[in-house]
This record gives structure tokens, sequence and C-alpha cells, in this order.
């Protein structure tokens, strides 16, 4: 009976958490109009659990606290510039200081001759498996041919990209080493891996960005106990958490996708860039010289930028990052990114099963959003893509000058076939 206590208190925690988290973003960050009780954010199919979480929103204060029947109650707090944060005690670090961030101004919509597939791109085939798209952005040569939003968003909504998040670290660590702040070849990375005798002072930093550390993580998101539930749900500072698993493979011998990497690198970005420079780091360096006005990057009670899953974007800012990888790093005839840098980061690892993986982008989508299917077979090869949680797409296919982005709340991710999606495009 203790130990079903604790577990009911940890798992209550994550669910509160979760909760809490999501209806702060959604409310304070894209400015959703929502029911805090019965938004399919935090209701709808498998998140029906939820609901038995109780969400308390002070609009005043930007917060939201839910708890699950009082039981490990948790809070998110929103803060200019940066978010909403799951408070802690202390609930946020010092030096971040506040700002506004503005919508990106972009051209008008598509022709009319995409108009039948945008109008499926938006339809429920599956009244068992929704789709849930919110908004659709096309770009081929660096002109906008096609744009469609849901009722309730617009070009102005940001949205979480997830995962998507992690092609953005990807690119940050480019513009550190481009600095000759970090090599990919560094070693010794992290205060906690510098022992003599500790064998993950052996990671380099082409092992992070490859997946391929060897640390131990499990990335399975329907236990709200694994390794990166706790990570985002359960922990202050996410990075040390990650940091702290121990090794099970050597690294670079084995490849395992892991959201854990990432925040370790946000981690590292955040030694390199130093204290007073962080907080408005992506900013600076990325998000301001992109035109990136909507972006804002999420840090944990700790103050590191959770690089695995917490950036939100308009659909047009999305598609902007992905041009700016079209376009080999250079934006507005300056080059932001090392030569070379966006051809490392879509090359293959070669431990990555099937050549899906490259470093911190995927080479090929995954089973769930069509990346087995005959339409993915037909992709130009040399098509990459950012994917994030609930079908988040972000696909750039330099061959044909693409930069395709979709977003949506596909809770069981199947119900968006992205292969099917843009094979239809390319073949119009």
């Amino acid at each position: 009976m203790a130990w079903g206590v604790v577990l009911l208190r940890r798992v209550a925690a994550v669910g509160a958490a979760y909760k809490a988290k999501v209806l702060a973003s959604a409310l304070f960050v894209s400015g959703i109009a929502l029911d805090a009780e019965r938004a399919d954010e935090i209701s709808a199919e498998a998140y029906r659990i939820l609901r038995l979480f109780r969400a308390s929103v002070d609009r005043a204060q930007k917060t939201v606290t839910v708890s699950f029947f009082g039981l490990s109650p948790r809070r998110a707090v929103w803060r200019p510039d940066l978010g909403a944060t799951l408070s802690w005690d202390p609930p946020s670090p010092e030096g971040f200081a506040p700002g506004a961030a503005a919508a990106a101004a972009a051209p008008g919509v598509g022709p009319e001759k995409l108009a039948e597939l945008l109008d499926s791109a938006f339809t429920e085939p599956d009244p068992r498996r929704l789709r849930r798209t919110r908004a659709i952005v096309v770009l081929q040569d660096g002109r906008l041919l096609a744009e469609r939003y849901a009722p309730g968003f617009s070009a102005e909504t940001p949205l979480n990209g997830w995962s998507m998040a992690k092609g953005v670290m990807g690119v940050l660590i480019g513009l550190l080493v481009g600095e000759g702040k970090l090599s990919l070849a560094q070693e010794r990375l992290l205060p906690q891996w510098s022992a003599p005798d500790d064998p993950r002072g052996r990671i380099t930093l082409e092992d992070l960005l490859r997946m391929r550390s060897g640390l131990r993580f499990s990335e399975v998101y329907s236990n709200p106990l694994s390794d990166v539930t706790r990570m985002l749900f359960s922990q202050p500072d996410a990075a040390a958490f990650a940091a702290a698993r121990p090794l099970e493979a050597p690294p670079g011998s084995r490849w395992q996708y892991s959201s854990g990497t990432s925040n370790i690198l946000s981690l590292i970005a955040r030694r390199a860039v130093g204290e007073s420079e962080y907080p408005s780091w992506p900013r600076r360096a990325l998000f301001d010289p992109l035109g990136m006005r909507s972006a804002v990057f999420e840090p944990d009670a700790s103050g590191t930028f959770v690089a695995s899953s917490f950036l939100f974007a308009t659909a047009r800012d999305w598609a902007r990052l992905g041009l700016f990888l079209l376009q080999d790093g250079v934006w507005e005839g300056r080059r932001l990114l090392p030569e070379g840098w966006a051809r490392f980061l879509t090359t293959l690892t070669p431990q990555s099963p099937d050549g899906r993986y490259g470093a911190h982008w995927w080479l090929k989508l995954s089973k769930e959003l069509g990346g087995e299917t005959p339409a993915a077979a037909r992709l130009p090869a040399d098509a990459f893509h950012a994917l994030g949680h609930e079908g988040q797409c972000l696909s750039v296919i330099p061959s044909r000058g693409l930069v395709v982005v979709r977003l949506g709340l596909s809770i069981d991710i199947t119900a968006w076939n992205h292969a099917a999606f843009l094979d239809e495009l390319l073949s119009r």
C-alpha cells in the first residue's frame, strides 16, 4: 500500500505537470481561446485520463495550477518572451529579461491549384483518428506557394513544434561551432563527466548531435514514469537529469533516439555562450536574423532551454527555418552557419537504422507518418525533416526547392500521413 501511494503521487505529479504546461503554453503563448478542462489538448482520445485532473487558470498572473484531487499540484508560469515554465522552488533563475515577441509578416495565400489538396488536409476521414490539422505553409524557391489555417488559428498563432525543436538546436550548435566556441570532436563536455575514470567523458559533440552518446534513456511516451516523461514533467533541470544517465553502450557505437540528448546539448551551449548571454542567445543568434519574431523557446526551471520539446513559432516562422537550411545557412546574402553545416546536419548517421537519421534532423519520415509506404519511397532522396509529437512536420526538399510545414494536434499520430501529403504535393 505504501508503494502504491508513492507510485500514485509520482504519476499524479507527471499528469498534473503535463496538463499545466500544455494549458499555459496554449493559453498564453499560442493565445488560443479554449476551455481549461475540455480542450482537446488535455482531454481527447489518449488524454482522457487528464480529465480527472483539475485546472485553475489565473489569467491576470498568467499561471495554470493543476492537481489530481488536490494531490501533487503543479503550476506553470508564463513570462514574456520565455513562454510557460513549470514552477519549482525556486521557480525560475535570475538573468532572464522580459521582451516582446511580434508576429512575422509574409505574403498572401498560394494559388488555387493547391486548394483541393489543402481542403483534404483539413478534413477528418476517420472519426476514430482525428487529424486536427491547424496550419499548413508551403514555400517553393523562397516564395509562399500555399497557406491554410483551421478555424481559430492564423498566421499569427505560435504553435509548439515539440521535437522539431531538436532541429533548431542542431542549427544553434552550428553557430557556436562557426564561432569556435565548440568543436565536433570535443570531449569532456560537462563537469559531471570530467572525472578521469568516467567513460561519459569520451562522448563527443558529434556523438550527441547524431544521437549515439550511448547514454541510457527510455523514450517511451505512454509510460508516465519513463525517462522522457520524468525529464520533461517531474524534473526542474532536464539537462542535468539526462546527463546523469549511465552509459550502456560505448560512445559512438549505437544510435538511440533520445530527447535527453537534445537537452544536454542545450546545457553545453549554455556553458559555451555564458550565463549572461544565454537567455537572449537563440533570439540574437538565429531568430532575429531570420525574422522569426514569433519564436518562443521555453526554458525549464533551471533556466536551460528545453531543446527537446518546447519551442513555439508560427507556421510561417517554422518555414523560415526550413528555407534557411535550403539556402545552406545563408540568409539575405549573409552566411550565418559555417559552410557545410547544413550538409552535416543532413548527412546519414551510419549507426541509425535504415538510414533514417542525420544530425538532429530526420532523413526519412517515421512509420507513423507514412514513412514505410509507397508514397514515402517516391519522395526525393535529398528530403529531410524535423518531426514532432502529435504530427508536427517541417520538410525540406532541396531538389524541388520546397519547404513544407504542417502543424496540428494529431493525438494518434498515425492520423496524419505526411508522406502521402508530400507525394501528392510533388505530383501536382
